[in-house]
């Protein structure tokens, strides 16, 4: 199974930006926790992050016809990007959605996702975690062994 991983912006800025909310450890480590998760699960994963919207929508249609799945982390852009929906709607493939802190407890406008409609799960508020329960997830769907949604 081919999965990619998209982080949005400020990502890279993980365990400097905000680390009572985002938690201490850097992007850095985040990309080596995916890659360690993806060898014992025997995934092939691509980790790509952006701070522009174009450059995110360039990767997921890029993930077209080479991915089996996408677990995506829009940040920001979970609440403004129409672009993002729409480049998911467009590929096709099975999306997770995954947040680092729980955006259910925090400010109003982090309510709305533009990009879950397009994903057939959310994660929000495990932490790095939340990748590999995505990862698992995407696993299982492929496997037959639960149903989407």
């Amino acid at each position: 199974m081919k999965l990619l991983f998209l982080n949005g912006p400020n990502l890279n800025m993980l365990g400097i930006r905000e680390p009572d909310i985002y938690g201490k450890q850097t992007y850095a480590a985040l990309e080596a926790y995916i890659q360690g998760f993806c060898r014992e699960l025997g995934i092939e994963g691509e980790i790509f992050q952006s701070n522009h919207e174009g450059a995110l929508v360039d990767a997921i249609q890029a993930a077209y016809g080479k991915m089996d799945g996408i677990v995506i982390n829009p940040a920001a852009y979970t609440h403004t990007s129409v672009a993002l929906l729409d480049a998911l709607k467009a590929v096709g493939l099975l999306a997770v959605e995954v947040h680092l802190s729980d955006v259910s407890k925090r400010e109003d406008f982090r309510q709305v996702s533009y990009v879950r409609l397009a994903c057939c799960k959310t994660f929000a508020g495990h932490g790095f975690e939340g990748y590999r329960m995505a990862a698992e997830y995407l696993l299982a769907l492929k496997g037959g062994m639960i149903g989407e949604g």
